[in-house]
């Protein structure tokens, strides 16, 4: 299983970018997947898990009502949708997957990483 991940780049606060992550392999019949982030020096955290079937979505507080997760199963691609983007979301931003359902964010329950792609907000 491998998760590529783009779309990063550098934007001003106010600013709009969108992710996506490609996965390809078998990780299960449905998986939930997401996106996390990690700042220099910082812990990884959560920003939104979305269920394999894309009608429920888990968002942390920080980013809820600028960023959007979706995704297209048919191209096995994930996305987050970022506006209103602020300079503490500089980050490298990863996706991940997990087997069957899971609504949340606890990092642990991920099994699948991809390697990140670098936004930074100025």
């Amino acid at each position: 299983v491998k998760l590529v991940e783009s779309g990063g780049g550098s934007v001003q606060a106010g600013g709009s970018l969108r992710l996506s992550c490609t996965i390809s392999g078998y990780i299960h019949d449905t998986y939930t997947m997401a996106w996390f982030r990690q700042a220099p020096g910082g812990e990884r955290e959560g920003d939104a898990s979305i269920y394999h079937t894309g009608d429920r979505a888990f968002y942390a507080d920080s980013v809820a009502g600028r960023f959007t997760i979706s995704r297209d199963n048919n191209k096995n691609t994930l996305y987050l949708h970022m506006n209103s983007l602020k300079p503490e979301d500089t980050a490298m931003y990863i996706c991940a997957a997990r087997p069957g359902s899971c609504y949340g964010l606890v990092e642990g329950y991920f099994g699948f990483w991809g390697q990140g792609t670098q936004v930074t907000v100025s």
